[in-house]
């Protein structure tokens, strides 16, 4: 049966509202974690006109002949000063006009490093407890576990870069996958500029690899973050599910398998499917504790268990290592029997060996 725990924040697939006035976190949540169908993507002349002389002069006088030079000269000037705005203009064009979304670009060093050794005493001593409130994934009974590309168990994440709730959930995603493997291409970038929670800083796991010897992830970055120019609300097309992927995002984004699922259909962003055991639709936390941090902000307090960010994404990712730990029968060890897992087990009523 399904986990009957409301979310904080859920995503959903409602049309996005033309203002947040009145709206609710829930609703907001919804509209914005829409997925969006992306739709195809003389001056006048300058010059110096000669001081007439007087009627009968024999010859010009030298001083004439000086401010001749110095006008040319000055004409020259005023040329070199236009040339050097127009360069300063253009150069200011060209850097701010990505200011509509923020480039994906390879994580820095640090940062991948931060998020691949938080220390376990960190994991165990947040374990379950957050000061900001975190839902539980919806568990499932009975279901097969997941097949990808002929491997399991299997891990399945759908989403988009513009996604505010998706950047919220890569956080913990990012980690909790860490203590299963090594990754390898990891981006960073931020979600849509002009949504609700914009700019949130986050990873892309576009092109993106897992390299474990316990699990098998996917990750589908269906959309961008860069805006369809004259359509408010689009995003630019990057990546589609394969025939495998799309049959159990369609099946388990249901109402069937979860209670928040969107009346109207479609999936919510983020959605993920742990191994058919354990499903996030939506929000796990609230994306605008992230709001103001740099990637680098973010990162470094992952050690901090006190950080009441570091609690929010290390409560998800316990539960989420929980669930993995419940479909590798228990591998590795040292991170299954940690003490965080198993509390994180326990609230969600399942094994973690």
């Amino acid at each position: 049966m399904a986990d009957k725990q409301q979310k904080p924040v859920t995503g959903g697939n409602k049309p996005k509202p033309t203002g947040n006035g009145g709206q609710s976190a829930k609703d907001k949540s919804r509209a914005a974690s829409r997925p969006v169908a992306a739709k195809g993507a003389a001056g006048g002349k300058g010059g110096n006109t000669p001081r007439p002389g007087k009627s009968g002069a024999a010859a010009p006088r030298p001083s004439g002949s000086r401010t001749g030079v110095l006008v040319a000269w000055g004409s020259v000037a005023l040329v070199v000063v236009i040339i050097a705005v127009l360069f300063i203009v253009n150069a200011t064009k060209s850097t701010t006009q990505n200011l509509s979304y923020t480039p994906v670009t390879p994580a820095p060093a640090q940062v991948v490093s931060d998020v691949a050794n938080i220390p376990l005493s960190t994991w165990n001593k947040v374990g379950v407890t957050s000061q900001f409130p975190v839902a539980k994934p919806n568990i499932l009974s009975g279901q097969p576990a997941m097949t990808l590309d002929g491997k399991s168990p299997a891990m399945l994440y759908y989403g988009a870069e513009y996604c505010p709730y998706c950047a919220a959930e890569r956080w913990a995603m990012a980690t909790a996958l860490a203590r299963f493997g090594t990754w390898s291409n990891l981006k960073i970038t931020a979600s849509s500029h002009t949504d609700v929670d914009a700019a949130t800083n986050t990873f892309s796991f576009y092109g993106a690899t897992l390299d474990s010897p316990y699990l098998t992830f996917k990750a589908v970055e269906q959309y961008t973050n860069v805006p369809v120019s004259g359509t408010p609300g689009a995003y630019t097309n990057l990546q589609n599910p394969t025939k495998e992927e799309g049959a159990i995002i369609s099946k388990y984004s249901s109402s069937k398998f979860l209670p928040n699922a969107s009346s109207s259909g479609g999936v919510s962003f983020p959605f993920v499917n742990i191994n058919n055991l354990a499903l996030i639709s939506g929000a796990s936390y609230d994306p605008q504790i992230l709001a103001g941090q740099t990637w680098t902000d973010i990162s470094s307090g992952l050690s901090d268990p006190t950080n009441p960010i570091t609690q929010a994404i290390l409560t998800n990712g316990n539960y989420m290592s929980a669930a993995i730990c419940n479909s590798t029968k228990g591998q590795p060890g040292d991170v299954c029997t940690s003490s965080g897992v198993q509390a994180a087990a326990k609230a969600l009523g399942i094994s973690a060996s």
